[in-house]
């Protein structure tokens, strides 16, 4: 058993992490270089826009809250242990991380229900995007449950989740700080890696360009395959 674990461990947080990463970066550059138009949201804002606004306004301001709070501990662990030993400033952080969760799940569940509610949105939508938003599903369920099971997370992810990603990044993974978590966080660990390595296969591409080269780039030209009328006509 002991065994089993310790490979799992391996497996999924010493292998896993290089994959994913790998993945990322050499899909993303040969992406760029071979198929620069594809970098793209693919909004399908034009074929229904007002569920498409509430799904995606309480998705991008909570993702990017959460995002940003993970960035910070990740680059400044000293100083965000430093900030929360005072307990109003670590009531403060966690509730504003805690809103940037909710926030995030309820926009991706109406970009998801938005997605399947209509048929014009639901017919482009490809395998891949329903992918994506499985991952980012269960990406975003699992972070918000770790949060109300394990309260603190700015903090213990300071001091355990950022030096284990500091370890990837040197070269040198460092298993100690996450063969004990308990089982949620490691599937929620797990799971960033997986939308790590999927991420370039993806419309999130669009987030490595937004706003920049929209504008020097050409016009990017969007056609339909189907016929206009039958669009038309379906609701």
């Amino acid at each position: 058993m002991e065994l089993t674990t310790a490979f799992l461990n391996l497996l999924f947080f010493a292998i896993l992490p290089y994959v994913a990463l790998f993945t990322f970066f050499l899909v993303t550059i040969q992406r760029y270089r071979s198929q620069k138009f594809t970098y793209s949201s693919l909004s399908s804002q034009m074929l229904e826009n007002q569920d498409h606004f509430w799904g995606l306004v309480p998705f991008h301001y909570g993702i990017l809250t959460v995002l940003g709070g993970h960035i910070i501990a990740f680059l400044l662990p000293a100083q965000v242990l430093l900030w929360n030993r005072a307990l109003p400033r670590l009531y403060i952080t966690e509730f504003v991380m805690l809103i940037g969760g909710v926030l995030t799940v309820v926009g991706l569940l109406n970009l998801i229900i938005r997605r399947v509610r209509y048929s014009k949105v639901r017919r482009v939508t490809s395998l891949p995007d329903w992918i994506l938003y499985g991952l980012l599903a269960n990406q975003v369920v699992t972070g918000l449950l770790v949060a109300l099971l394990y309260p603190w997370g700015s903090s213990w992810f300071a001091a355990t989740a950022a030096p284990y990603l500091w370890s990837i990044v040197k070269l040198n993974p460092d298993l100690a700080y996450v063969s004990a978590v308990p089982f949620l966080v490691k599937l929620h660990v797990v799971n960033a890696w997986l939308v790590i390595g999927f991420f370039p296969f993806t419309r999130l591409v669009h987030i490595l360009v937004v706003p920049n080269p929209y504008l020097w780039r050409k016009p990017q030209v969007v056609r339909w395959n189907w016929n206009r009328n039958d669009i038309r006509n379906t609701n």
